[in-house]
């Protein structure tokens, strides 16, 4: 009950900011080209003994076409529990597709390496949903890390800008 009231509170939040972000048209003249952002994420562990997760993180992003794009993501992730907190840094490479103007989907794989002793490296895979305008992009994910033993739901706000 108690993460279902979490989640309900993130696809909330998630929801008021779709709408409040102002529309921007692309342009007929495409251009090639790379981006950089930098978000915040929070998220709700699935299946674990952890209670909740912040992280920070910088993407790097190239688009091939109007509609298509690569991605590099890296950071850090912070899970949270009563008993024994854990951290990690993401590394990930992923591909992002237009729906339309603004609404993507998004996948990235790669690795999570645990900073704490004892963790050691998992692999971690990440489908997600989002929208973005000329410089706010928020989305959902799914993010799954496997030597962790625990997925989470994660929002993530970020501020980009073209290079």
């Amino acid at each position: 009950m108690k993460n279902v009231k979490k989640l309900l509170g993130l696809t909330a939040i998630a929801s008021a900011l779709f709408f409040s972000t102002d529309s921007q048209a692309q342009s007929q003249g495409y251009e090639k080209g790379w981006r950089v952002g930098f978000g915040l994420n929070g998220g709700i562990p699935i299946n674990s003994s952890y209670d909740f997760s912040l992280g920070a993180d910088a993407r790097l992003q190239y688009d091939l076409t109007q509609k298509t794009s690569l991605a590099a993501t890296t950071g850090y992730t912070h899970l949270f529990s009563k008993d024994a907190d854990g951290g990690f840094i993401p590394a990930k490479l992923g591909f992002k597709s237009f729906l339309g103007n603004q609404i993507y989907v998004l996948g990235e794989v790669g690795a999570g390496i645990g900073v704490k002793d004892g963790m050691g490296t998992s692999f971690l895979w990440a489908p997600g949903i989002g929208i973005a305008t000329k410089n706010i992009d928020i989305s959902l994910r799914y993010e799954d890390y496997n030597h962790f033993n625990t997925g989470q739901l994660s929002l993530r706000l970020a501020y980009g800008f073209k290079l």
